[in-house]
């Protein structure tokens, strides 16, 4: 009877948790600019320029739907590309817009149970586009890096080493020690705790049985899309295609914001900025893509802060309105099954 309570104060704590750490991680972003200087900024963008990223960005997620329907129909579940659509702009309003602790792919995983009889295939599918994502996220990155980066990056280090020691460099002692301490302390309390020790064991049980029952889930996914290497190749092609689109568009936005770095800087910085956003410690990844986008930007590109800062908050207006479809199907109920949807097609034939 008590693990419901249990269950919901939780849920609660994450919810307060993950909205601290989006505050702070936003806080840190925007420490010490002149908000001035960023009205000015945002004041030089032009409409039409913020208009077409939007439009780019919305049909680059149009794309990744395609994917996840192609995933859909390598493990034999056929329902139709509107209703994959419809359901993917649901879980993208989830993923961006609300602040509750179950995510959009979760929503997503659920609703796609309802079209048709594979339940556990359908859910499954959700979670293998997700790891697909990733993968083609952190894939663009590194190709970006090792083919028109790296060379850059060792120049300026080495002009960097020639100069003054960084911040960083002078207090790395300090830091090392510091976080070394205080994860010890960490640790020692819960040791020594008879309380801290209960919750160790339940943490180490409840991982264990996790892990089992996901492996088993993922080892069934394994087997099927391994037997199908050619759509695992096209869901990676649509991925690398509709990002690049995504990250071409805010490259022109960027120029149109002043931000006089090439292409390249842009392929490396916003993928690993969407890598790190995807940590699920903030809500819809706030606070923490920004200041991973603005890290690494500036670091490559040395570009002016204030404009990389109206660059990422751009980001994710556009994000925010691309979602809003999201919103209205579920307020439609048309992510749900209809009469005329097919909920299992034919049996393929090999």
């Amino acid at each position: 009877m008590q693990d419901a309570p249990n269950a919901a104060r939780k849920s609660h704590v994450s919810l307060i948790a993950r909205i601290a750490v989006a505050t702070l991680a936003l806080l840190w972003v925007v420490r010490g600019q002149d908000w001035r200087e960023l009205a000015g900024v945002f004041r030089n963008l032009n409409p039409w320029c913020f208009a077409l990223t939007l439009v780019v960005y919305t049909a680059a997620q149009m794309i990744i739907a395609v994917r996840w329907w192609l995933l859909l129909r390598a493990q034999s579940i056929y329902i139709e590309a509107l209703a994959a659509l419809r359901l993917f702009f649901l879980g993208l309003f989830y993923n961006n817009l609300m602040l509750g602790s179950v995510g959009g792919d979760l929503l997503k995983a659920w609703y796609v149970t309802k079209h048709t009889d594979r339940r556990l295939e359908g859910a499954l599918s959700v979670f293998v586009d997700r790891a697909i994502g990733l993968i083609g996220t952190f894939l663009l990155a590194a190709l970006a890096y090792v083919l028109w980066v790296r060379g850059h990056i060792a120049a300026r280090s080495g002009a960097r080493e020639a100069g003054a020691p960084g911040w960083v460099s002078q207090h790395k002692g300090v830091i090392a020690l510091g976080t070394a301490v205080a994860v010890a302390a960490m640790l020692a309390f819960l040791l020594l705790h008879p309380a801290g020790r209960a919750r160790l064991a339940r943490a180490a049980a409840g991982a264990r049985c996790r892990g089992i029952s996901l492996l088993r889930r993922a080892k069934d996914a394994i087997v099927v899309y391994c037997s199908r290497p050619w759509t695992l190749v096209w869901a990676l092609i649509l991925t690398l295609a509709g990002q690049s689109f995504v990250i071409v568009a805010f490259w022109l936005l960027g120029r149109n914001l002043g931000i006089d770095a090439a292409l390249r800087y842009y392929f490396v910085a916003f993928p690993l900025g969407w890598v790190v956003g995807a940590l699920p410690i903030s809500i819809a990844g706030m606070g923490i893509t920004e200041l991973g986008t603005v890290g690494f930007f500036c670091y490559l590109t040395g570009a002016p802060r204030e404009s990389v800062l109206v660059l990422v908050f751009c980001q994710r207006f556009v994000w925010v309105l691309a979602s809003l479809p999201g919103g209205l199907v579920h307020l439609l109920g048309t992510h749900l099954p209809q009469g005329e949807i097919s909920i299992d097609g034919p049996e393929r034939t090999n």
